[in-house]
């Protein structure tokens, strides 16, 4: 069988899948969650065993540190993914929630029904602890879904796909409603993303390349985002210690993440506080510094930073520093460079917190906080699909009510229209 052919038949069965999960009584779906979660526990071995393959051949083909990170699947990791699901199934159904009810002067009713996407077909890289938590925001909200990870990932991936099988046969629910693609073909890929007949919306998570290839040729709506190159501006109005603290986890809790700390923006005011304070905190972690003239003025360990810097998501222990006139040059800055994922401010300033809330144009903005809070299971959506730079239909982490959309229901009682 032709990897066309075999993935049209994924799309058939998933499609099949996805009218019987439309119906699914939340209960049903809460079950097959919590049944996922048990089988993961009792399957730790198997799955840890499964991983320990892929990282093994991860490090023989010379897989970057970041993805390797991205790739293992630590006992805390499952752990999360148990958590996850246990999360989802305790969230509200969003599912047929009716809103906007409104009598019209001709007597009917006109409101709006949350229904599933349909069909979501999910591409990532590395990390296999995206199929639990694509499968189980796709199960809750009601649709199917056909997940492909990365080759690197594939014994892993596969794991826990016999895990969600299992799960969803033990509340008889269509074990096609969470399909695995098994081929490591490239060109299963491309099939994917031209299937609108059994396809409704594709989620990629991965490298910029993957991304940009995926929005090019794409037949079906794309929720994505390209970059997080995030930002962290230290005002001048600030506590020294508290900046510190926030932006060092920003930077330095994990590299590999789309939500880590890239570019930090410095007040002139306090630069010749803080930074000399920074750069022994990064130097202890090992985190290279790139400045600007006056950020290398202060840091004797920074070499210079050009404008690409700026421009890069470095996935890495490496940090581009800029020291600012003010609040209203950060903006500028951020507006400029950033990938509209996420940026924080740092001030003990109410007015410029909420300027900078206002001004700052992406999908994530916060005050006093670090960026890495910026994923679905922080926030408190159980887990998360990705996470969207777009402004249409979904913005953010996109947990259970990205995956839904809205139709209108008109009530009537023999109305007729005059």
């Amino acid at each position: 069988m032709d990897v066309q052919e075999y993935m049209t038949q994924l799309g058939q069965k998933a499609r099949q899948a996805s009218r019987v999960m439309a119906a699914a009584e939340t209960g049903v779906k809460n079950q097959a969650l919590l049944a996922m979660a048990e089988i993961l526990d009792q399957s730790r071995e198997m799955l840890a065993q499964a991983n320990a393959n892929d990282l093994d051949n991860g490090q023989k083909n010379d897989l970057a540190a970041a993805l390797l990170d991205r790739l293992e699947l630590t006992p805390g990791r499952i752990d999360t993914m148990i958590d996850g699901l246990q999360q989802v199934a305790a969230l509200p159904d969003p599912i047929g929630s009716i809103t906007d009810m409104n009598y019209r002067p001709s007597g009917i009713q006109v409101g709006k029904m949350r229904v599933p996407l349909g069909v979501i077909g999910i591409i990532y890289e590395s990390r296999p602890n995206v199929t639990v938590e694509a499968a189980s925001l796709c199960l809750k909200s009601g649709n199917a879904t056909i997940l492909r990870g990365g080759s690197e990932a594939i014994r892993s991936n596969q794991a826990i796909a016999a895990c969600i099988k299992q799960g969803l046969a033990r509340v008889g629910l269509p074990e096609t409603a969470v399909q695995v693609v098994e081929t490591t073909d490239r060109a299963a890929v491309g099939s994917l993303i031209t299937m609108p007949d059994y396809v409704d919306v594709i989620v990629p998570r991965g490298g910029k390349g993957l991304i940009e290839r995926i929005s090019r040729d794409a037949q079906v709506t794309v929720i994505k985002h390209l970059d997080g190159i995030c930002h962290v501006y230290i005002d001048d109005k600030v506590d020294l210690d508290k900046a510190e603290n926030v932006a060092v986890n920003a930077k330095t809790q994990r590299y590999g993440t789309c939500n880590t700390l890239e570019t930090l923006l410095v007040a002139e005011a306090v630069a010749g506080d803080i930074l000399p304070r920074l750069a022994q905190a990064y130097g202890d972690k090992g985190v290279e510094l790139r400045g600007c003239d006056k950020t290398c003025a202060l840091i004797e360990c920074a070499s210079v930073a050009t404008e690409e810097d700026w421009q890069t998501e470095y996935l890495a222990p490496i940090l581009s520093i800029k020291v600012v006139p003010g609040l209203q040059e950060a903006i500028s800055h951020i507006n400029t460079y950033s990938s509209q994922h996420t940026d924080s401010i740092i001030t003990e300033d109410y007015t410029r917190a909420r300027q900078f809330l206002r001004e700052v144009d992406s999908s994530s903005v916060m005050v006093n906080t670090s960026t890495r809070f910026a994923d679905g299971f922080e926030y408190g959506l159980g887990a998360e699909i990705g996470i969207s730079t777009d402004k249409i239909h979904a913005r953010g982490p996109v947990g259970l009510e990205g995956l839904t959309s809205q139709k209108y229901i008109v009530l009537g009682d023999g109305h007729v229209r005059g």
